[in-house]
Order: C-alpha cells, then sequence, then structure tokens
C-alpha cells in the first residue's frame, strides 16, 4: 500500500520568517471554527422561540453542523494534497466567515440549517488543516510549545464560548453569534495569505470513494443515531439500524484503506502504540471537557436560576486557567516529555471531578468555581502533552491521516460520551424521580394561603423542589462516572513516553 507524498516541510521559510506568528495565524481559524461548536447551543432556546418551532426541531441547527464536519474530516488530507495546505486554509477561512454570514441573515429553521451545513464544511477542513501545518512550519525541537500556543483553540475557544455567546444572546442580538465570524475570518485570510508558507499541492492520487463512502456513512449513521438516541429511544428500530450500519461501515472502510493504491486515510497510523494510546486518552479528556461545559451551565440555569450570562461568567475563570496553562504546558512537554504532564494533569482532573459529585442546589458559586479552575488546570496541563506525543510519534509521511483522526476521535468521542451520559442522566432521573415522587401524596402538601389555590400553590412549590434535588442528584451520579473514567486513564497515561523529545512527527527519540 502506498500513500501521497506528504507536502514539503517548509523549514526554510519558516526559519527565515520565524514560525509563531504563522502559528497564530493559524491558532486564529482553528479558533474560530472551535468556538462555534459553543457559541451556538447557548442562542438556540432563542431562535427556537424565533422560528417558532419545537425543541427537537431545533436541534437539527447543532445536529446538520455535527454530522457534516463527521463527513468532511476525512476528505481534508486529500484535499490538502490536491490544493495545498495554505491555500486550502485561505479557502476555508473565508468560506466559513460566508457561511457565518448566511448563518446570521437566517430567515427560518429551513434557511438556518441549509446554511450550517455549508458553514459544517470548511469548519471541518480548518482544524486538520492547522494541525498539518503546524508540524510543518515549526522547528522540530518546539514542537510541544507551538502545541501548547495551538491548544488554545482546542480547549479554552469551547469554555469562552458559553460566556460571550450568553453576552451576545442577552444584551445585543442572537445573530451576532455568526457575524462576528466575518471580519475574524477576512482578517484571518489576508493574515495566512501574507504569513504562512508557501505549501503547493501534491500528487494526492486517486480520490479514494469507497473508502469516503464507508467512512462519511460510518460517522454519520453513528452521530446521528447519538443525537437522536434520547427522543427516538435506545432500543427503538431507527436507533438500532443506524448503530450497527455505522459499525458495519467502519468496519468496511478499515479493509478498503488496508487494500487501496491510494488511501483516503491510512490506517497504518494505529499501529503506532504511542499514537492510538494517546487517541484513547483524548477520548477521555474530550468527554470530560465537553460534559462539564454541557451540564454545569444547564445546573447554573435551571438548578441556580442564573442567566445564560451569568452562568457563562462563572465558566469564564477556567478559561482563564487554561489560556495561562496551555503554553506552559507545551514547554515542560519540550522538557521532559509527556508522562509527567498527562499523568499529573489527569490525576488532578480525576479528584476536582470527583469533589463535583458532591453539588447542590445551595452550592456557594465560589466553590463551583473553584472546582472547575482546578478542573481546568489539570485539562490544560495534560491535553497538549498527550495530544502532541501522540502526533510526533507517527512517521511525517502520515502526519495529516494522523491530524484527520486526532480531529473525528475529538469530535465523535464528545458526542458519544454526551450522549452515553445524558441516557444514564436521564434513567436516574426518572428514577429519583418516581422513588421521591411516591413519598409525597396530597394531604401532605403545604398550602400558601387559603382554600384549594392555597393547596395548589404549594404542590407546585414541593414538585419544583423535588425536579431539582432529582437533576441535581443525576448530575452528581454523572460528576462520579466522569472521575472514575479519567481516573482509569491515568493508568493509561503511564504508558506515555518520557524524556526530552529528539524529533517531531517523525519518531521523537524518547527514553521510557
Amino acid at each position: 500500500m502506498t500513500q501521497a507524498a506528504a507536502p514539503a516541510r517548509a523549514d526554510a521559510p519558516a526559519e527565515s520568517r520565524g514560525w509563531l506568528l504563522p502559528l497564530l495565524v493559524l491558532v486564529s481559524g482553528m479558533f474560530m471554527s472551535v468556538l462555534d461548536t459553543s457559541i451556538v447551543n447557548v442562542a438556540i432556546p432563542k431562535m427556537q422561540s424565533i422560528f417558532g418551532v419545537t425543541a427537537d426541531d431545533i436541534e437539527w441547527i447543532a445536529t446538520s453542523y455535527t454530522l457534516v464536519l463527521g463527513v468532511i474530516v476525512p476528505a481534508s488530507s486529500w484535499l490538502a494534497n490536491r490544493v495545498g495546505m495554505s491555500r486550502l486554509y485561505v479557502i476555508s477561512l473565508l468560506a466559513f466567515a460566508g457561511g457565518s454570514a448566511l448563518c446570521g441573515v437566517a430567515w427560518d429553521l429551513d434557511s438556518m440549517i441549509a446554511f450550517r451545513v455549508l458553514q459544517a464544511i470548511p469548519g471541518g477542513v480548518l482544524p486538520v488543516v492547522s494541525l498539518s501545518m503546524l508540524y510543518q512550519i515549526v522547528p522540530k525541537e518546539r514542537i510541544g510549545s507551538a502545541m501548547g500556543i495551538y491548544g488554545l483553540g482546542v480547549v479554552v475557544a469551547p469554555a469562552v464560548g458559553p460566556t460571550l455567546g450568553g453576552y451576545l444572546v442577552e444584551y445585543v442580538d442572537w445573530r451576532l453569534i455568526f457575524f462576528i465570524n466575518v471580519p475574524v475570518g477576512v482578517l484571518g485570510a489576508i493574515a495566512a495569505f501574507l504569513l504562512l508558507p508557501a505549501f503547493t499541492g501534491q500528487p494526492a492520487g486517486r480520490f479514494d470513494f469507497l473508502g469516503f463512502l464507508t467512512i462519511a456513512t460510518g460517522l454519520s449513521a453513528l452521530l446521528l443515531a447519538l443525537s437522536e438516541g434520547q427522543s427516538w429511544g435506545w432500543t427503538a428500530y431507527p436507533t438500532v439500524i443506524l448503530i450497527v450500519l455505522g459499525v458495519v461501515c467502519l468496519a468496511l472502510f478499515v479493509v478498503i484503506e488496508n487494500a487501496v493504491e491510494n488511501p483516503l486515510l491510512d490506517v497504518r497510523v494505529f499501529r503506532v502504540w504511542p499514537y492510538t494510546n494517546s487517541l484513547l486518552l483524548i477520548s477521555v479528556l474530550s468527554i470530560g471537557l465537553f460534559s462539564v461545559l454541557f451540564y454545569i451551565p444547564v445546573y447554573l440555569q435551571q438548578a441556580r436560576g442564573l442567566g445564560a450570562f451569568e452562568a457563562g461568567l462563572l465558566l469564564m475563570p477556567q478559561a482563564l486557567v487554561m489560556l495561562v496553562l496551555m503554553p506552559v504546558a507545551g514547554q515542560i512537554y519540550d522538557r521532559i516529555g509527556a508522562r509527567v504532564p498527562a499523568v499529573a494533569g489527569l490525576s488532578i482532573m480525576a479528584v476536582a471531578t470527583f469533589m463535583m459529585r458532591d453539588l447542590t442546589a445551595v452550592t456557594s458559586q465560589g466553590e463551583i468555581v473553584s472546582l472547575l479552575c482546578l478542573r481546568a488546570f489539570g485539562t490544560g496541563l495534560a491535553m497538549m502533552p498527550i495530544m502532541t506525543g501522540g502526533i510526533s510519534a507517527v512517521p511525517p509521511t502520515i502526519v495529516s491521516s494522523a491530524s484527520a483522526f486526532n480531529n473525528v476521535v475529538q469530535r465523535v468521542s464528545a458526542a458519544l460520551g454526551l450522549a452515553a451520559l445524558t441516557a444514564f442522566m436521564t434513567i436516574q432521573q426518572a428514577q429519583l424521580g418516581a422513588d421521591r415522587g411516591g413519598l409525597m401524596s396530597s394531604d401532605r402538601m403545604p398550602a400558601l394561603g387559603g382554600g384549594q389555590d392555597g393547596q395548589v400553590l404549594g404542590t407546585m412549590m414541593v414538585y419544583r423542589q423535588t425536579n431539582t434535588q432529582v437533576f441535581v442528584s443525576a448530575l452528581d451520579d454523572v460528576m462520579l462516572i466522569t472521575a472514575i473514567m479519567t481516573a482509569g486513564a491515568v493508568v493509561l497515561a503511564c504508558f506515555l513516553r518520557h524524556g526530552r523529545s529528539a524529533s517531531a512527527g517523525g519518531g521523537p527519540a524518547m527514553v521510557d
């Protein structure tokens, strides 16, 4: 099996002009595309009201975006070879800005879904191309530091999204969550044209249509099943059929990629244990990161009665912690490798998440922020060393495939984890609600005022309090499961390589 030639490394341009400015250009595009995945969620209730649709219908704004990302990411490596990485990056930035502008003028749900699909196509290309270019323009001995800066888009952007989105939705205009991407995308494209080294297109070979069809179908089927399984039922025929179809198609994809001359993605990357191990750890980190970013704002708004912007503000300190720590973690990787920061970071995450199992409806905001910041400290310490150590272990010729698989795993594992945790939480809420509901009877309800109206108001108050307690108890169980899963990942982190990296993207020379 042969692989399309990898883009030639632009060592001379990178060294003569420096690599920091080009890296910042890549981070800006990465930050914008990742930010959009979390900032839009804050505006979902507002769009539901504006468009006058049901909760199930409005979810397709997020679902359609996720599905298209899963389809386009595997083709990004082939496109980068065909078009040239720098050219594809500029085109994707401009296309993402254009798609965002269309989303901002959407007049109903159908138009919004259509424009989100258009926006997702370049949105799926940007992370893959950005990571591949990083490994081409950054000197080998500075990969860790560069990945620490690059990680600001991977981890900090989702944490900033709820705060920025909450402010725009509550105090300005919800459409600005899309329009804000337009000037950023245009300026980023100009900067990329001026500052990025010129990567010309490479012989990409014939497009692997069968490979693309199987992985696109497999990922779409799994993501759709995970997105809709909650409403359809996890044992319903559509859900089960989609899951089976997804698994079969992904298995066929592996068979096809091992047989064709020019594979869409080189599955040989999974033969490199440090890389495969890093993907397992990234899955745990992604599930933990996005579960907290999803459930904690819901907890703050439903159980604590905060507005979207107020809830977002409480999430901002953790984003600042990661903002400071990510570059530091990259420098630590350059000095001592991935094992120590990964083990330490995952251990801190496990402890902090375990402490969050005691959240109540009256937990102080200071305690919540402290626990989130502690957990963010562990995330920021572990994420980039794990990702850098994994990708640095693969040969340079398949870095683009490793980058694509990396992005696929991040998105699919986050979706899978959220779906599984949400299903568990729903079951727990139903069970706890039934248990507590059986303890209540109308003659035990407090009466507010006199007569039947007072009895009704008292009953409503008790049920509201009970629902809040049930939600918080189920959330605590989710935090406990996440803590146990993170603690288990500490064991895998012990197998990461240790020692100063001698190379990047070419099998780092480290001591075990």
